[in-house]
Parts: structure tokens; C-alpha cells; sequence
């Protein structure tokens, strides 16, 4: 059968906010020869006042257009599916995360990497680790949401940062610095790993790089995500510089 000439491993379809602006040039990064990503725009009205009240509302709206951003992808036939926004991924913990992965299959015919689900697969395949400390740019309604998910699938949730960025763009302005800083706040002797959700916030260099010194796995989400799909397609590359998931498993 005739193969795509440069994706002519797999042709990943991506799903992302209209305001994300990281996490296209991280899955570019992160991708093989011969996997290529079309990335297709989750309709999403920027704010610059979200809240604990509002952000609901937002993801709301995020939610209902993903179903049209996943029409749009169809047409170029790609192989696979990759989820680039995590937290609808998250709300109504397991059940929630497997009734979104079967709404995409019933729309598209095809599998889907998320995010939620491919955290706990990459903790699962890193194994020894049940208390998570966690990182998103997020507002604490959100956070609540992803440690009602970990929770479900047999992790605890020790700790949480919610950076609380007040609009969607604005997430992507946040500093290396910044997430160093929090990392260090979320570490300690009680916590095995710690998880970033939230695909917007630039992290996964700093992330591979916080393993060093931190001596325990720093899973960032657009990481965790982009290896969930190659693995799911039988792509095992090692890929150095975005983490020991990526390294070693």
C-alpha cells in the first residue's frame, strides 16, 4: 500500500486549543523520522480573566469543539490521533477519561493517546510509584479534577501547585524560572514523582533536566503524551533530552 512520503511511518492527527502555542512545537520536537503531526485548532476564545468560577465554563467550550477539530483532522487520513489539551482528559476521573477516548473512536474509527491516560501508563512503565506531587498552570478546580483521576487509578496525590495563569495564552508566558521554582516547592521525601498537566506550559526540557537534581521522575505531560502514541504504534526510539520515560522505556 502506497505510504505517505514523509510520514511514511505514521501520520499523527493532533488536537489542540486555538490558543495553544507549546505544545505543536513540543510534539514536532519529539517526533522520529517518518512520523509526521497535523495538527488541527480546538476553537477557544481567549480570556484574560480566568477563575475558579470561569474555568469550567472555558473547558466547557474547549470540549464541545473538540469533536469538529477531530472532523477537520479525518480528511488528511492520518493513522492516530494525539489529544493536545489534557485537562478535559481529566474531569470525572477514570470514567470520564474512557468515555472521552470512546467519544473520538466513534467520531474518527481510530485510537487516541490522552493525556490522563498516558501519565499512568508512563508511571505505570517507570513502576514504584504511588505518591504524586502535581503542577499545571491551573486554577485549584482543576487540580481537584486531576487528583480525583490519580486517585482512581491508585495513586495519591500529596501535593498540588496551581499557578493560576488568568488566561489561556498566558500560560505559555510562564518562565523556566518559575517552573523550577515550583518544582522544588512540590518536592520531598514524601512524594515519588511529580506529574505537570497542562500542555500550554513550556516544561519538558526543564522537566528531563529537574530529574537530575531532583533524583525522581518529572513527567511532563506533552512528554508523556507524544511517547504514549509512538509506543501505542510500535515505536520504540530512545530520545534523549526529554526525560528517562522517553530514555529507558
Amino acid at each position: 500500500m502506497p505510504r505517505d512520503i514523509l510520514g511514511w511511518r505514521k501520520l499523527f492527527g493532533v488536537m489542540g486549543p486555538s490558543t495553544n502555542t507549546v505544545v505543536q512545537p513540543d510534539y514536532d520536537a519529539l517526533r522520529p523520522a517518518g512520523v509526521t503531526n497535523h495538527y488541527s485548532r480546538i476553537f477557544t476564545p481567549d480570556s484574560d480573566a480566568v477563575s475558579n468560577e470561569s474555568f469550567r465554563a472555558g473547558i466547557s467550550v474547549i470540549s464541545g469543539n473538540t469533536m469538529d477539530a477531530v472532523r477537520s483532522v479525518m480528511t488528511c487520513h492520518p493513522d492516530y490521533l494525539v489529544m493536545g489539551m489534557s485537562a478535559i482528559t481529566f474531569f470525572g476521573g477514570q470514567k470520564g477519561a474512557d468515555d472521552f477516548v470512546a467519544q473520538v473512536r466513534d467520531v474518527s474509527g481510530i485510537g487516541i493517546s490522552i493525556g490522563s491516560h498516558s501519565c499512568t501508563a508512563a508511571l505505570n512503565a517507570i513502576g514504584g510509584i504511588r505518591r504524586l506531587a502535581v503542577l499545571t498552570p491551573y486554577w485549584s478546580v482543576m487540580n481537584a479534577e486531576v487528583a480525583r483521576y490519580f486517585g482512581d487509578m491508585g495513586f495519591s496525590v500529596v501535593r498540588d501547585i496551581a499557578l493560576q495563569c488568568r488566561s489561556w495564552t498566558g500560560i505559555a508566558q510562564v518562565t523556566p524560572a518559575e517552573c523550577v521554582a515550583a518544582l522544588k516547592r512540590l518536592d520531598g521525601d514524601d512524594v515519588d514523582a511529580i506529574v505537570q498537566v497542562g500542555t500550554n506550559l513550556s516544561i519538558i526540557r526543564v522537566a528531563a533536566a529537574a530529574e537530575l537534581w531532583l533524583g525522581k521522575p518529572v513527567l511532563a505531560i506533552n512528554a508523556a503524551t507524544y511517547w504514549h502514541a509512538l509506543r501505542a504504534n510500535g515505536i520504540a526510539e530512545k530520545i534523549e533530552g526529554y526525560g528517562r520515560i522517553f530514555e529507558e522505556f
